[in-house]
């Protein structure tokens, strides 16, 4: 069991930076605490989708997870914001 807490507070760091990141780098208010590591969760699946897509096969750790968090994080962001505007 403890192999998935590890995870799901690895998940919760990486969030929680690509979110807080991403609402510098968009230039927003950002959505509060919960919904930027939301966010920043979420990013860090479509980023990854993104970068497979494209060839990569990141196995570089925390800093490359969280890269590739804020960048799907942004790419989101910039879809959410179009859409509701």
């Amino acid at each position: 069991m403890r192999m998935h807490t590890d995870y799901l507070v690895w998940w919760i760091v990486v969030g929680l930076v690509a979110g807080w990141a991403t609402g510098k780098i968009m230039r927003g208010k950002g959505y509060g605490v919960v919904m930027d590591t939301i966010l920043g969760m979420v990013g860090a699946v479509i980023g990854g989708w993104i970068m497979r897509r494209l060839g990569f096969r990141g196995q570089g750790g925390l800093l490359y997870t969280i890269l590739v968090a804020i960048g799907g994080a942004v790419v989101l962001t910039w879809i959410v914001r179009k859409i509701t505007k």
